[in-house]
């Protein structure tokens, strides 16, 4: 798979992109308010990058991530956690901190999801977020989701006190 937008590329994501994925994904400010991140270790980093890859070649995935190029540099990921019918998928996105505010997640989350869905006729795509992360609710906005509801008792990995969330949800039509 390789995938194109204006201004990004997308290719599954694997133990090639070791060094800039643990770059993002041990750094505590990038992932302040994420659940499963920050990583710990190199070994969790490669330990997750090899089943990412394990996953790409299942015919029918649990997940799939795909690591983000701008101009031949991986700057994130956009990832997939589908449903056991495959109806739904479960959205996330990460770009390291120094690309935020772009606009990338949204292109690639947008690119994702077209591709997701004539693939496995997902039609109907959710996200989650920290009610605080105002940067991945602006992308839910800007990808056309809609907020379906906001509860407390989410508990960031970095975290010691709960915190609200909200759940975004569209239906894919494209």
């Amino acid at each position: 798979m390789k995938l194109f937008t204006e201004r990004l590329v997308l290719v599954p994501l694997g133990t090639k992109h070791y060094n800039t994925t643990k770059k993002y994904s041990t750094d505590p400010e990038n992932t302040k308010m994420m659940c499963f991140l920050p990583c710990d270790d190199e070994k969790e980093v490669m330990d997750y990058l090899e089943k990412c890859e394990a996953q790409w070649k299942r015919e029918k995935p649990e997940y799939l991530d795909a690591a983000i190029i701008l101009d031949d540099c991986h700057i994130g990921a956009v990832s997939i956690e589908f449903s056991e019918d495959h109806s739904t998928g479960e959205l996330g996105w990460i770009i390291d901190k120094e690309h935020w505010g772009r606009g990338y997640a949204a292109e690639a989350a947008i690119c994702f999801m077209d591709h997701i869905a004539g693939c496995f006729d997902t039609t109907r795509f959710i996200a989650h977020a920290d009610a605080e992360n105002y940067a991945s609710i602006r992308v839910m906005e800007k990808i056309g989701m809609q907020i379906k509801s906001k509860y407390s008792g989410r508990r960031n990995r970095n975290s010691t006190e709960d915190s609200d969330e909200v759940l975004y949800e569209i239906v894919w039509n494209k």
